[in-house]
């Protein structure tokens, strides 16, 4: 979550040549995957059209067009990265996924391929190496979030969640608090995970992960794992309603569990998991913490302070910066990312006595701000007002009905 492009040359993107010649591809494709990792992409896609090849690549949680290629070596681009995956070339009708490690590079590459009517779209992953998953001091969460979240993770049980869309950095923060517990504790606790798939390397931790084909399903590790003697259990995600039942007896059981969930607020995370079949005084008695995270775009130094009469009337402000264009930015306006984020605790008493009403979203959410909750509109307001951010960044990644700076927008 801090700056991702910190130490990149500045410079807009240099478009690398399309193949002429079959003997061109491999190192077309290894300058495309150079490209990628200097640029701090994400994904990097190659789109079959009825007219060629389009490239684009994921930076900062946008999707941008790079190039439009030839159609005439398309297939052999997909083939020369599904070579570098061992991948299975001669199978173009089924979806296949595999890992690219190169040798100059320590980020891990992984590749996914995909029959469409144009041919085989291939859209190749980047992860960070374990250094990027950073310490919490470094994912710039405010000083009250932080210090609860450091709370919580010094409970001996219990379960804390973090929640938010795909790509809202859920794993990154579940990795810095298991960096963080190892450091703390120095090996006077057990640490484990169980994931899907492991994302990075993290010292000190016993990780695993699952293998469906193999029938070695989340349910199913989980309950092994309680058979290892585990104090701090990280689950990947909840997905169904078994994994949500075998992690609440983990958390029930003398153990501190985390996990991801996929939900729009911290509210909704407890909507979703009582859609799971979970019971209220399970979730009373088990979940300690909720915290629901978004990334936003933070602007780049070219960006300029404009005064608008509609900041004024929508959100209280008399100015905000808007984003400019330099090569520093690669003309985009933004660089790197910043968190939001709203912490529930579950475990005050209105929330409390809301969990086991079954109330709805918006009664949890107003129970929630009613105990001191600060709402991601309103560190999104702030954001905003401080200029760390923009207006249209705010309403891209939370919505329109997000957009009050008191906070009080409907959470689900």
């Amino acid at each position: 979550m801090a700056r991702a492009e910190e130490g990149r040359p500045a410079g807009a993107f240099a478009p690398v040549v399309p193949p002429q010649q079959a003997e061109d591809v491999p190192a077309r494709v290894d300058a495309l995957l150079r490209a990628a990792v200097d640029a701090h992409a994400s994904d990097l896609h190659l789109t079959p059209v009825a007219d060629g090849l389009e490239l684009a690549w994921r930076r900062d949680g946008v999707l941008n067009p790079l190039a439009r290629w030839p159609g005439t070596f398309a297939s052999n681009l997909v083939a020369r990265l599904k070579v570098l995956a061992g991948l299975l070339t001669y199978r173009t009708d089924l979806p296949q996924e595999g890992r690219l490690r190169l040798t100059w590079t320590a980020v891990e590459l992984r590749l996914s391929t995909f029959p469409t009517l144009h041919g085989e779209k291939a859209v190749v992953r980047l992860f960070v190496g374990s250094g990027r998953f950073r310490q919490l001091n470094d994912l710039q969460f405010p000083p009250d979030v932080l210090a609860e979240l450091r709370r919580l993770l010094g409970e001996t049980s219990g379960l804390v969640l973090i929640t938010g869309p795909a790509g809202s950095g859920k794993t990154t923060t579940a990795y810095a608090c298991l960096r963080e517990l190892n450091e703390t504790h120095a090996g006077t606790r057990s640490l484990v995970s169980l994931e899907d798939p492991i994302e990075a390397e993290l010292p000190g931790v016993a990780q695993t992960q699952v293998h469906r084909p193999a029938e070695f399903t989340y349910p199913l590790g989980l309950r092994s794992l309680l058979r290892q003697d585990p104090d701090v259990i990280l689950v990947g995600e909840i997905r169904d309603r078994e994994t949500a039942e075998t992690t609440f007896q983990a958390c029930l059981t003398g153990h501190l569990v985390l996990s991801t969930f996929h939900a729009g607020s911290a509210a909704e995370a407890v909507c979703r998991l009582t859609d799971l079949g979970i019971e209220p005084y399970l979730l009373r008695a088990g979940l300690i913490g909720l915290l629901c995270q978004r990334l936003l775009r933070r602007l780049c130094d070219c960006a300029a302070w404009v005064e608008d009469p509609l900041l004024k009337d929508e959100w209280g402000l008399a100015r905000a910066r808007q984003p400019g264009q330099c090569s520093a930015c690669w003309h985009t306006g933004y660089q790197g990312r910043l968190p939001l984020a709203e912490l529930l605790l579950p475990q005050t008493p209105i929330v409390a006595q809301a969990i086991l009403r079954r109330e709805h979203a918006a009664e949890l959410q107003a129970a929630a701000l009613a105990s001191g909750m600060v709402p991601l509109a309103a560190r999104a307001s702030a954001a905003v007002a401080s200029g760390d951010t923009s207006v249209a960044e705010v309403r891209r990644v939370l919505g329109m009905r997000h957009q009050s700076p008191r906070g009080t927008s409907p959470a689900g």
